[in-house]
């Protein structure tokens, strides 16, 4: 009598694990065979204000290892992803595992981010037991003057970051270099030719995209025009809205043209624009009435890194976050402390204006990151992709 109930608890137990099973996987065709809209509105009907917000933030994480409070982190609250600094970037094993966790313990595709330009700017080359290509400033490739070196150059970048699963770019800069005193930006800007500047600018984008890396478009509304480091303060730019259009917005306007997916607001100040000191980053004036109304930008708009001087030295961190998405921006980076962004957030931010800059985000990472396919090491360095940068004459 006992083997018989027993067999009766294990048919049981088993059919119901049938069940469920087929349950999910019935789910999970449902769900893949749903439009993106669809997509998207069905995974915001069932997410908390804290998992929508938690969306909007690209973190750091000083670590090269997905331990457990990050897990913790990752299951409460859903970020929108990482930026790699030089803690994440160790060996290419140790690399790798990091992201490949990252996106394992994430219930929604995470936003793998890096700074990536060439030059000084190559988190790439952190990696401690194998060499990425050297890719030289982009004013170098500027004077070389050839579209599709520029393209060559975007895929290069491309292929290499796809190693470590990166899916999304900070780059490449679209600042005019039309200060010869700035050290900031300097001969990371293509040109002090705005016409030069858009067309490399837009055909190594179009390389990183046509390889599976997102390109971002920095740092709006024009950062070269500058002689203060914004990591370390404010700089204060005097021109005119007329000015910016007839040089600065000019690579913005033909990147929206050329379907912009992300643009970078810049911690620089344009008074005779805003009408005071307000970072453009922290400016409803430059973000929502000059970049998305005139310019009828649709993409995603971020934030430079929010721990630089530029904002910490005269405002919090609750003001920096509050302003910010008053102000349009869809994605904060690097804030200082999730819990704390998010409570923020939740207080003082209606949740009408949380969904749309989901909605954005989500429809961005079913659109273009989902089927992102990982590239093996080879590419790190190799010698087709040394051929085609030496065809860039380097710079002392």
């Amino acid at each position: 009598m006992k083997k018989i109930s027993f067999l009766i608890l294990l048919f049981l137990l088993v059919t119901s694990f049938i069940l469920l099973v087929s349950f999910k996987r019935k789910d999970d065709i449902v769900f893949k065979e749903m439009s993106i809209d669809e997509r998207v509105n069905n995974q915001l009907k069932h997410m908390t204000i804290e998992q929508k917000i938690a969306q909007m933030l690209i973190i750091d994480y000083e670590s090269d290892t997905v331990d457990d409070p990050l897990i913790s982190l990752l299951h409460n609250y859903p970020i929108g992803g990482v930026i790699l600094m030089k803690p994440n970037i160790t060996t290419y094993d140790k690399t790798k595992k990091f992201v490949q966790d990252l996106q394992t313990n994430s219930a929604i595709p995470l936003i793998i981010s890096v700074d990536e330009e060439g030059g000084s700017v190559q988190r790439l080359k952190y990696l401690t037991d194998i060499e990425a290509t050297d890719i030289p400033y982009m004013y170098d490739l500027g004077k070389t003057n050839d579209e599709k070196l520029a393209y060559n150059v975007g895929k290069i970048m491309a292929q290499e970051l796809r190693t470590i699963g990166v899916n999304v770019a900070f780059a490449p800069v679209v600042d005019i270099y039309s200060n010869p005193n700035n050290k900031v930006i300097g001969k990371r800007s293509f040109s002090n030719d705005p016409n030069l500047v858009s067309k490399m600018a837009n055909s190594l984008a179009k390389g990183l995209e046509d390889n599976g890396v997102i390109a971002t478009y920095k740092h709006f509304p024009g950062h070269g025009d500058t002689d203060i480091d914004s990591h370390y303060n404010l700089p204060i730019i005097s021109k005119t809205y007329d000015d910016l259009k007839n040089l600065e917005l000019k690579p913005f306007n033909d990147a929206i043209a050329n379907e912009a997916k992300m643009i970078m607001i810049g911690h620089i100040s344009l008074p005779n624009i805003i009408g005071d000191n307000t970072p453009a980053s922290l400016s409803k004036k430059i973000i929502t009435d000059i970049l998305k109304n005139d310019m009828n930008y649709q993409g995603l708009v971020i934030t430079d890194a929010l721990n630089m001087g530029a904002l910490t030295n005269d405002y919090s961190d609750d003001e920096i976050y509050i302003n910010a998405i008053e102000a349009g921006v869809d994605l904060l980076l690097m804030p200082n402390n999730v819990e704390e962004a998010i409570k923020c957030l939740k207080d003082n931010i209606d949740e009408k204006r949380i969904d749309k800059s989901v909605y954005k985000i989500l429809k961005f990472k079913y659109e273009y990151l989902s089927k992102q396919q990982w590239l093996d090491k080879s590419y790190l360095g190799s010698s087709d992709h040394q051929k085609i940068i030496s065809n860039i004459p380097v710079s002392k």
